[in-house]
């Protein structure tokens, strides 16, 4: 999110977080403070292999609450950056059972997993993985669930069961370019999710 009316809009959907990538190579990447920032949901970081001042800087200028690394970064990283008071969301790109050998590691580190569709690139492919695969992560660090969410899958979302599963990324399923969000379509998204969950 980067567009002030925007970001303002989004907020009144029910959304509980709201992400700010600060990834120079995206098409979503923020470069400068928008004139509003969301106060209604947490504010989430989200960096690509980036040096840890750098995003303890940005999470100082946005008062972001917590950071989502979708790079090679270490467990160590993680830990300085938890220390700071932020909540850490650790990426992973899932495509096979073994993309999950490296969870352990991170396992009492992060506070979330996020799983998303393994792509060439850093995130943002649109494209959904085989959710079954997530049937073999035992461990006990709450996950999201991200790659090609959108309206048409909702059915097959809510089929979805694991007692670690906490929640949705939306991104791609809902622009109307990049870093603008359909407000109409994710607020009714939400709100027939939540409606079938309870």
């Amino acid at each position: 999110m980067r567009v002030p009316e925007n970001i303002r809009a989004i907020e009144q959907t029910g959304t509980n977080w709201m992400g700010f990538i600060f990834f120079p190579r995206s098409t979503r990447y923020v470069a400068s403070r928008p004139a509003y920032l969301p106060e209604q949901c947490r504010r989430i970081g989200v960096f690509v292999n980036e040096k840890t001042e750098l995003i303890l800087s940005k999470a100082k200028e946005f008062g972001l609450h917590g950071i989502q690394l979708h790079g090679k970064e270490t467990p160590e990283q993680c830990l300085i950056l938890k220390s700071k008071g932020l909540e850490i969301v650790k990426t992973f790109s899932i495509s096979h059972p073994n993309n999950m050998k490296a969870i352990g590691d991170y396992e009492g580190i992060c506070d979330y997993l996020l799983f998303d569709t393994a792509c060439s690139g850093y995130g943002g492919s649109g494209q959904i993985f085989n959710w079954n695969i997530l049937q073999a992560y035992q461990g006990n660090t709450p996950f999201l669930l991200s790659g090609g969410i959108c309206p048409a899958i909702l059915p097959d979302l809510l089929q979805f069961k694991h007692q670690q599963w906490a929640g949705i990324d939306l991104n791609s399923g809902f622009e109307i370019a990049p870093g603008v969000k359909d407000d109409k379509a994710i607020h009714t998204f939400i709100k027939q999710f939540k409606q079938k969950i309870q």
